[in-house]
């Protein structure tokens, strides 16, 4: 097996170090981004207690019957608020269904006009009230945490360290409580299919809370799959797509998936609480200018984020 360098990098490094301390961070960032598209952080402003609660109240939302939680799904809006069922969503290209149900929880718009139909509310589960609270407060903390990861992101492209924030502030960021259910009979499900088929994220950059149980993998440079176990306290974060278009390639959205486990293990759940940070559907990822030369040529056309988002969501059959 190939190995793979995911560093772990220390959030307060960057946002409380000395300056050498700040700029290593960056470059180590940086470096990883540009080669695997992963790492892994610690000190990133979720207590383990939190954590834990979260991962309590969204195993409490999926063990609700499924008559309770088909209330809170609304194809219309296409996945990106309440609860999607199983069966719905594939990966880019592939014919079976993910084995997942899942529940997102979008923006809560502060100090700007908005129109619904962009940022629909928030859907409240009724019968479980800490749900709302704790996925309230989780997102909150993914997305400041994620914020000041792009600013070292930015400082490593040698942008202005805030170049971001006009775009992801009041952004069209999601948190999804992922819930792969367990698998009864192995026998009677496709041959195909997986908890998540192998895949890019849309958006700029994924944090990702450490998940109940093994089975993510990433596609190296060498044409393996490699596991990655980050320590329960930390959070993974990979680049997105709308990172790779933006940065023309500079830095890697790399392919990954969740794998079945052993088959004595298929009748167990497995959860997992990604934060895709997405920017307003307005930023444009038209590659910058400094990640255009003649050995790099620009690779991409010019998309909004909105643009790209639609795209890609009727691709992975979350949208008509």
């Amino acid at each position: 097996m190939a190995l793979v360098n995911i560093p772990r990098l220390d959030l307060l490094q960057y946002t409380q170090g000395r300056a050498e301390e700040r700029k290593q961070f960056v470059q180590d960032i940086g470096k990883a981004f540009n080669e695997t598209g992963f790492v892994t952080i610690s000190n990133h402003g979720l207590s383990q207690g939190l954590i834990d609660e979260l991962y309590a109240v969204v195993k409490a939302f999926f063990d609700l019957p499924e008559a309770v939680k088909r209330k809170y799904e609304f194809p219309e809006l296409a996945g990106q608020r309440g609860y999607t069922a199983k069966g719905k969503e594939r990966a880019k290209d592939a014919h079976t269904p993910d084995l997942k149900e899942f529940w997102q929880r979008g923006q809560t718009i502060v100090g700007e006009d908005y129109s619904k139909t962009d940022f629909p509310d928030n859907i409240i589960v009724e019968e479980l009230p800490r749900f709302n609270e704790v996925t309230g407060e989780v997102y909150k903390k993914l997305e400041d945490a994620g914020r000041e990861l792009l600013k070292a992101i930015a400082s490593y492209l040698d942008l202005e360290e805030d170049y971001f924030e006009k775009f992801v502030i009041n952004g069209n960021s999601i948190l999804r409580a992922i819930h792969y259910f367990p698998i009864e009979n192995p026998d009677a499900i496709p041959a195909d299919a997986v908890r998540a088929g192998a895949h890019e994220d849309i958006n700029l950059i994924t944090l990702l809370i450490g998940a109940s149980a093994d089975g993510l993998e990433v596609w190296t440079k060498d044409g393996e799959w490699f596991p990655i176990k980050a320590k329960g306290e930390d959070i993974v974060v990979n680049v997105g797509d709308m990172l790779q278009r933006l940065t023309n390639n500079k830095l890697k959205s790399t392919t990954h998936r969740v794998v079945n486990p052993p088959r004595e293990l298929m009748k167990t759940s497995r959860y997992s609480v990604p934060f895709f940070l997405h920017p307003k559907a307005s930023m444009s990822l038209a590659c910058l200018d400094s990640c255009i030369s003649e050995d790099y040529p620009k690779t991409y056309k010019d998309y909004t984020a909105g643009q790209y988002l639609d795209e890609r969501l009727r691709e992975i059959g979350l949208k008509m």
